[in-house]
Parts: structure tokens; sequence; C-alpha cells
């Protein structure tokens, strides 16, 4: 029987089990959260970014959901600086183009900030730049993706939150805990 983790991965935490790096001290991992022999990431968040992380025992399934091949949908809360225009929109919905490459058309609202947990530490705040919300779901998942989109249209994220990937939410689900799916 597949194993299946949602987990509501904190600002801060590595997205593995062990601390790879040579920093002289030790970062949060998975493992601190996490005490279940055999599942691993199906794809990545950064270390700066908050919210679902898919853990799996299944190779195949592990495949299917961070591989580009197919596709798998993810929805992100994203923070950014200042109040996008129209331009603005438009191109993140049709796509931009990135050092790697021109993006995949993206699905983008502005929304009202949602109501979530406060983020420890908390965002960098400015009174003469505002900030907005906008809802963000990418049909792919390259490196820091988003909060590249962003600040190509001149709109740096500054807080970043994966809400869905495929099927799965972390509704319900506070920071640091998980659940099987």
């Amino acid at each position: 029987m597949t194993r299946l983790i949602l987990f509501n991965k904190p600002y801060g935490v590595l997205p593995q089990f062990t601390d790879t790096g040579n920093t002289g001290s030790a970062r949060p991992t998975l493992s601190d959260f996490i005490d279940l022999p055999g599942v691993y990431p199906a794809g990545r968040l950064d270390r700066d970014s908050e919210g679902l992380l898919v853990l799996t025992d299944n190779g195949k399934l592990q495949n299917r959901i961070a591989s580009p091949r197919f596709a798998t949908s993810k929805t992100y809360f994203v923070q950014i600086e200042g109040e996008p225009d129209d331009v603005a929109l438009t191109g993140l919905r049709e796509g931009v183009t990135l050092k790697d490459g021109p993006t995949r058309p993206a699905q983008v609202r502005p929304i009202a900030r949602p109501d979530l947990w406060d983020r420890d530490p908390p965002i960098r705040f400015r009174k003469s730049v505002p900030d907005c919300w906008l809802e963000i779901t990418l049909s792919e998942g390259r490196n820091r993706q988003v909060r590249r989109m962003t600040a190509h249209v001149g709109h740096p994220t500054l807080r970043l939150i994966r809400w869905r990937v495929g099927e799965w939410t972390i509704q319900g689900l506070a920071p640091g805990t998980w659940r099987n799916a």
C-alpha cells in the first residue's frame, strides 16, 4: 500500500531529511518534523517558501507528481511587492521568458490577503511600498519559478505559500504538521 503524506513545511525548513550544506550550524530539516522511514518528497519547496510538500514511499507516484512531463498543477498564494498592472498580470498569465527559457502560461488572479498563519520571521514591511496577494497556478515547477516570474514583471515575491499540489491541499494543516492523504 502506498504511503502519501501531506506536510505543511514552515519557513526556513530544508525540504530534505538531512542538512548537507556546509553552514557550520544545523538547519531544520524534514526529519525534525516527520519520523517515518521510507517516505521522500515528491518535488521541492525552497527553504524560504512555505506550504504543501507531498511525500510518498512510491517512486512512480513521486515521479508523476514532480515531473514536468505530467504537468501536475500547483497553486501558490504569493505576496508581492507593489500592485501589478494589467501588463504585469498578462505577462504572468501568458508566460514570461526567463534565463532557462519561456514558462508555460499560468493562471493568475489578485486575491484578498488569505487567512494564514503568521510567518516567523515576519516579512519586511515598508510604509512607502504597497504589497498585494496573488493566487498563481502553474503546470510546471522550475527552480524558484514563481519568485523569478514575479521579479521578471517587476514585483518581487515577499512571501510564497504552496497551497495545493494536484488534488491535495494544506487546508486545516498548521505549519510543521502533517497528515496521511
